[in-house]
């Protein structure tokens, strides 16, 4: 389940203050624990694509989303030019659309830039489900780990190019 870390230095893992936290900045964050069927190919380190896409079947009956496409991404310390993927969203920035995403190994932090300009930073592990609204101010990062599978849910990859806000992230580092 979600960690959350302000800005402060304070953390809490209460659902109570993380939900109070996120609905400044308009997320929605939900868990639901990984089912068996899923769990068993979400753990294994190497996924060929018929595993991708048998991991993502075994999970399509868990949300009911208005999704019309889905894929699996997965990041790793084996993943080719890892820094390099994975650093173009480590600056503030937002998407032209919803950013969704369904942790089903490992763990990742989103960051978020309230509108007063504090920042905050949740980290999300298996079991979480995150829906970043368009234009939400955002930064996301690995955790000393590299690793995370997430199933993204979107209506176009076109949404995703993010638009840099050039505000400082002051925290995950």
């Amino acid at each position: 389940m979600a960690g959350l870390r302000f800005e402060d230095g304070s953390t809490t893992r209460d659902p109570a203050r993380i939900a109070d936290a996120l609905r400044t900045v308009g997320v929605q964050l939900a868990y639901r624990p990984i089912n068996p069927a899923a769990s068993a190919l979400a753990s294994r380190i190497e996924l060929e694509e018929d595993e991708k896409a048998q991991l993502l079947a075994s999970l399509e009956h868990d949300f009911a989303l208005a999704s019309p496409q889905q894929d699996l991404i997965v990041l790793q310390p084996q993943t080719a030019n890892l820094d390099a993927l994975t650093a173009r969203f480590e600056s503030c920035h937002t998407h032209s659309d919803d950013e969704v995403r369904y942790i089903v190994d490992g763990e990742g932090c989103f960051g978020f830039v309230r509108p007063d300009g504090v920042q905050f930073e949740l980290t999300v592990e298996a079991g979480d489900y995150i829906a970043v609204p368009a234009g939400t101010e955002h930064w996301f990062r690995l955790t000393a780990q590299k690793r995370i599978k997430a199933v993204r849910y979107f209506s176009g990859t076109a949404g995703w190019v993010p638009v840099y806000t050039q505000t400082p992230v002051r925290l995950g580092r």
